[in-house]
């Protein structure tokens, strides 16, 4: 298998689209800074009446500060309670059925552009490779870009041993900064010549009809609808402890809350991979920021921003999920740190956001978006409070609970807690793959692994924002009975939850 050949002008050009277009065009969304003028001018006047306060009443500040903490928890939980009753309506997924999907002659699809951002994974390429061919697309309809960095040795040299079939094609990119994912997805949109474009990570197997879905999918729309994201699960989904938790998780996240952030016209933080895109949405609005490490949800916000709709597929790609609890925090720390990205981002200019999304638009953002590693930053120090006061009855923590806050923070610990967990122990036992439940059931020790990735997040976020720590794959051990994820599973929840 031979790179796409390219000369070095044609390189460098190519490239200084990849790393600077969103940046130079329009550096208001771009995290090749991180914050802006007003920002830091906003983030130290907060500091300086935080410090004021505390040394003319310690107390009373400690008290707001508490109080605003427990409000953000109160909103964040019924929040997610009014998404998870939202994703039950019929409309919150798009259905495309195998006799739908097969139905449309060859000839009448469109030109396909799959795009496979590969690092470091000669262990797993040519699996993809397997999986990908094993699709149902006409092969004269549909190009497979396998993006590998030049000074990947390892993955380009397995790459050229390898004869796939004449629509795979491998492309160079060069080693250029930031090394992230969307620079490299960048670099190969330069080259794509689909009219739709599709996204999958290499260690994917996706549903063998899902671009035919998602190309039907598409076509019952305009151009107002710019994506389909489809959902993803593990096929390693019993392999451990972890494993399993991720698996109840991302069940909840694709069958759940993005169905019911569809359900409410909500903006929707893609997951990075199985995204379908129409490629004239894409490059008209600067595509993925390559300095964003969660260009997934930045790029879902930015197309909100420019009202286009992005919907769920119903459809399904296997992962491998994380087995692996140092390699578990290295990925989610990366999420966290993305998102919190993504909100400072898109909090740079209050006024032109609420033109362009309005306020309720700007309440999904920071109810979905930051709030997801901010509270988990915050556990922490809740639970620690909670530990000693049920150990020790001491007195400052009565005094910075006034009854108002301690009631609300009793019902978040009483029936909040109850009700996540509940949820995901919902989820769990209609996910209908062995020892999930179990699993679900001792989900709090999940939440503490999370609240150590957002911590690690935080850290990450001040001194390398744009480094993107890499995952290892092929660490799984594949099951058999993998959670599905159609249909009829949110059908079985409406009943329990009615």
């Amino acid at each position: 298998m031979k790179p796409v050949p390219m000369d070095d002008v044609e390189t460098e050009l190519r490239l200084e689209a990849s790393t600077s277009g969103l940046a130079d065009r329009v550096p208001l969304v771009s995290a090749r800074s991180l914050l802006s003028r007003g920002q830091l001018r906003v983030s130290i006047g907060m500091l300086v009446v935080l410090l004021i306060g505390l040394v003319l009443d310690v107390q009373l500040t400690v008290v707001l500060v508490v109080a605003v903490a427990t409000l953000a928890y109160l909103i964040a939980v019924l929040y997610r309670a009014f998404l998870f009753l939202r994703s039950m309506r019929n409309d919150s997924v798009e259905v495309v059925t195998d006799e739908e999907a097969l139905g449309v002659p060859d000839s009448a699809l469109p030109f396909y552009t799959v795009l496979i951002p590969a690092y470091k994974e000669p262990a797993v390429i040519l699996k993809l490779i397997d999986n990908l061919t094993e699709m149902d697309y006409p092969e004269d309809r549909l190009e497979v870009l396998l993006l590998v960095e030049e000074d990947d040795h390892e993955t380009l040299e397995v790459l050229q041993s390898a004869d796939p079939p004449s629509c795979f094609r491998m492309v160079v990119v060069p080693p250029a900064e930031p090394r992230t994912k969307p620079k490299a997805l960048n670099f190969g949109l330069t080259l794509a010549k689909g009219e739709l474009i599709a996204v999958f990570d290499v260690e994917d197997t996706p549903d063998i009809l899902q671009l035919r879905r998602a190309a039907v999918a598409m076509a019952r729309y305009g151009p107002e609808v710019a994506c389909f994201q489809a959902k993803l699960s593990y096929r390693n989904a019993t392999q451990n402890i972890i494993t399993k938790w991720f698996t109840v998780e991302y069940a909840m996240w694709f069958s759940l809350f993005l169905p019911g952030l569809v359900s409410v016209d909500a903006p929707i933080p893609l997951g990075g991979t199985s995204n379908h895109f129409r490629r004239d949405s894409l490059r008209a609005h600067g595509a993925w920021d390559p300095y964003n490490v969660t260009e997934d949800c930045d790029l879902g916000i930015r197309l909100f921003r420019e009202h286009y709709l992005i919907k769920v597929l119903e459809s399904t790609t296997m992962e491998e999920a994380n087995s692996d609890f140092v390699n578990w925090v290295k990925q989610r720390s990366r999420w966290y740190k993305g998102y919190l990205q993504t909100f400072l981002i898109h909090a740079r200019a209050p006024r032109q956001l609420k033109k362009e999304i309005g306020l309720k638009g700007i309440g999904h953002v920071w109810c979905f978006v930051g709030a997801t590693p901010i509270l988990a930053v915050l556990n922490p120090l809740f639970w620690a409070l909670t530990i000693v006061w049920f150990v020790a009855h001491p007195q400052f923590v009565l005094e910075i609970f006034p009854a108002p806050v301690y009631y609300v923070g009793l019902f978040l610990w009483v029936f909040g807690n109850f009700l996540l967990w509940y949820l995901t122990v919902l989820t769990a036992r209609h996910a209908k793959s062995e020892g999930l439940v179990f699993a679900a059931v001792l989900v709090p020790i999940y939440w503490v692994m999370m609240s150590v990735a957002a911590l690690k997040a935080m850290w990450q976020l001040v001194v390398t924002p744009s480094f993107w720590e890499k995952t290892v794959h092929g660490l799984d051990e594949p099951t058999a009975d993998g959670p599905p994820l159609d249909g009829e599973m949110s059908d079985e929840l409406v009943g329990l939850a009615s």
